[in-house]
């Protein structure tokens, strides 16, 4: 079957072509249908901000390396005990790409993110088809457009995120990173009673795109003094929650300044591997009192994803679409930041759900 790949390790931003990371399209053998499986015949397989991260080889270097984990697509063919949860051949369907086990201890103990075996079953997606294990695949609601439905996956990282903040009404919550993670957290913040609701990016027409979901305020990093016009904004108190989803080690430095007293900040994002953020333990842990957290993967929030996507504004996150034969298009257009997402089709299937 045709899968995007990295073919060659390296940073896909590399201006020398000859150690640039590269992305092709490959045939990758399609996997055994066993019987709690279902087959998806996968339309739409979104752009993840980690995929350029696996191009350098932060999960290993042996390629190729198949991509793709934000999809969604309708169900080809079930295994014989593939039926638990109601699917059926021709269900629109999107899905969580990791399989937890459900046997090792952190699975036991209510932590599936820290799955033992996270890496026993990595079965990309930006593919023509997928086979995954019953457990990781969710009915689309009616009026979610397939096109939509493959921004599951990240929304769920929004909930999770929003999980760990702990927010209540009223909370003042500044988020660093218009991105797609940036975009689809502002809004499930909104939706919880953000207030103050603040977007901190450089990027103009993303600042413009959280005004239009729900930001408050929104701050440009590089013209303005962010710690000034925090204190403005926050009337001197700071944020209550503090969320980065840019995974800029550059922005992520200044975040502690305009978080509050007592506050929650949230590391939303995949960093540099090697990336250490000095942290004066007098200033923000003793004096300040902050509770610092991040977010890995996002167990236990795929239902509640699914239940608010008919909610979400997230036609501007789907605007930017190539055909799968275009991937190598499709990345460089990812690169170039021009759009928020960017989206392959990987099999022309009939829309029939309202956009």
């Amino acid at each position: 079957m045709r899968t995007v790949a990295v073919t060659k390790i390296g940073s896909l931003r590399d201006p020398d072509e000859q150690t640039r990371g590269r992305i092709g399209v490959v045939d990758f053998p399609e996997p055994v249908l066993g019987p709690e499986d279902v087959r998806v015949r996968v339309a739409y397989s979104a752009i993840c901000g980690s995929d350029p991260h696996l191009a350098e080889g932060f999960f290993g270097t042996d390629v190729p390396i198949g991509l793709g984990h934000e999809l969604s697509g309708v169900v080809e063919a079930l295994g014989e005990r593939a039926h638990r949860n109601g699917l059926q051949v021709g269900d629109r369907v999107a899905g969580n790409f990791l399989r937890f086990c459900g046997t090792c201890r952190p699975c036991q103990e209510g932590r599936q993110q820290f799955c033992e075996h996270l890496d026993d079953y990595n079965r990309p997606g930006m593919a023509e088809t997928v086979t995954w294990h019953e457990s990781q695949v969710y009915k689309l609601p009616d009026d979610v457009s397939l096109l939509k439905g493959c921004l599951l996956e990240p929304t769920s990282v929004a909930v999770r995120i929003a999980d760990k903040t702990g927010i209540k009404v009223g909370d003042r919550v500044a988020i660093c990173g218009g991105g797609p993670i940036g975009q689809l957290t502002l809004q499930v913040m909104k939706m919880y009673g953000a207030t103050s609701l603040t977007l901190i990016e450089p990027i103009a027409d993303r600042r413009e795109m959280a005004l239009r979901h729900g930001a408050d305020v929104v701050v440009d990093p590089i013209a303005e003094d962010q710690y000034a016009r925090a204190d403005e904004i926050t009337q001197g108190r700071g944020y209550d929650i503090v969320i980065d989803a840019s995974g800029s080690s550059r922005a992520v430095r200044g975040l502690l300044d305009i978080a509050g007293k007592g506050a929650t900040v949230i590391y939303g994002a995949m960093y540099p591997e090697n990336f250490e953020m000095p942290l004066n333990l007098s200033d923000y842990l003793y004096l300040k009192e902050l509770t610092l957290t991040g977010v890995f993967v996002s167990p236990y929030a795929f239902p509640r994803a699914l239940q608010i996507l008919p909610y979400l504004d997230l036609d501007e996150l789907t605007q930017a679409v190539f055909d799968l034969e275009d991937a190598v298009e499709a990345f460089a257009m990812h690169v170039s930041g021009k759009f928020p997402k960017v989206v392959l089709r990987c099999n022309d299937i009939a829309e029939e759900a309202t956009p």
